[in-house]
């Protein structure tokens, strides 16, 4: 390796939260879940540069592990890729007021119509930093039990056509490292699960209700965009 690279200590392995000076900020377009919007930034040398993204509420997945190393995952179709991809299941961060994790609990009951006894964090991570706002918290729960789907939720689009499945993890795996299974969220989620249980990490993942740095960041940069109006 080249010599004058840094060696970032253990402390140092954490993105930092910055946030640059917007100087403008413009809607291109409104979509029903994200806006494609155009801000002016301005760096650290005084330059200005335009930066194009989607602008999106955030979202939760649960990886939903059963007694069998069984992973509960649901067949949607999704229009963009064209394909009908095997995905966990997961939602929108878009009702005021909701706990990221009694978003992640709804979910599970709407998609999958299970409830879970122990929730634990696995990893929270930004799907596409270049271009999109999204980010995404993914939960780990067992102690999985039957529920019914809450009281006013209506199945329709996609989901009419969803199958709710059960697949082995070692088989997930084999689909992920074999190109097949293609979703994000199925691949980030079932291999910060397996990487967990390999290196002895489950017991000490994070407790479902810790902070999440990346919504608070989100709600400063809102905040710094709607002072420009």
């Amino acid at each position: 390796m080249r010599p004058g690279r840094r060696l970032l200590g253990a402390g140092e392995a954490s993105d930092v939260p910055t946030r640059w000076q917007i100087e403008r900020h413009r809607v291109l377009g409104e979509g029903v879940v994200s806006d494609y919007v155009d801000d002016v930034v301005v760096t650290p040398t005084g330059d200005r540069m335009h930066r194009q993204y989607l602008l999106h509420p955030g979202a939760v997945a649960v990886i939903a592990l059963d007694e069998q190393d069984r992973v509960v995952v649901v067949r949607q179709y999704r229009h963009p890729v064209g394909y009908q991809l095997i995905e966990p299941p997961a939602g929108l961060l878009d009702a005021d007021g909701e706990s990221w994790l009694t978003a992640a609990q709804r979910e599970l009951a709407e998609e999958a119509m299970l409830a879970a006894d122990d929730w634990r964090l696995l990893i929270d991570m930004f799907t596409s930093p270049g271009c999109n706002s999204e980010s995404i918290r993914f939960f780990l729960a067992r102690g999985l039990r039957e529920v019914p789907r809450p009281d006013g939720f209506v199945v329709e689009h996609e989901e009419l056509d969803m199958e709710i499945c059960l697949i082995a993890l070692d088989d997930l795996l084999d689909g992920i490292y074999a190109g097949r299974v293609q979703s994000p969220t199925m691949v980030a989620g079932i291999l910060a699960l397996e990487a967990a249980r390999l290196g002895g990490r489950l017991d000490g993942l994070r407790p479902a209700e810790s902070a999440w740095p990346a919504r608070q960041v989100r709600e400063g940069q809102l905040e710094a965009i709607a002072e420009l109006d």
